[in-house]
């Protein structure tokens, strides 16, 4: 007795206008099939999605970027005059 793992199933999708234009353009440029480069599309999305998720938080961690002594968050001004010279005014 043969055992298949693959069935084939046909359903309806709508696909927005982009992503239609985008698979009909890689049809051509490739010759494969709508079904292979739908599926294809398809498999790689999800796996993406699910790597994404398990892969956890991203966290930003702050770091000081060490202003130069004498210099002030305070003042744009100053801070644009100390890097670019007081013809930035």
């Amino acid at each position: 007795m043969r055992v298949s793992k693959h069935h084939d199933v046909r359903t309806t999708l709508t696909l927005d206008d982009d992503v239609a234009a985008k698979l009909q353009a890689e049809v051509r440029r490739s010759g494969r099939t709508l079904k292979e480069i739908a599926n294809e599309a398809l498999r790689t999305g999800l796996t993406s999605r699910r790597r994404t998720a398990r892969g956890g938080r991203f966290v930003v961690r702050a770091r000081s970027l060490g202003l130069k002594e004498g210099l002030s968050y305070d003042s744009v001004a100053e801070l644009l005059e100390a890097l670019d010279g007081s013809e930035s005014r």
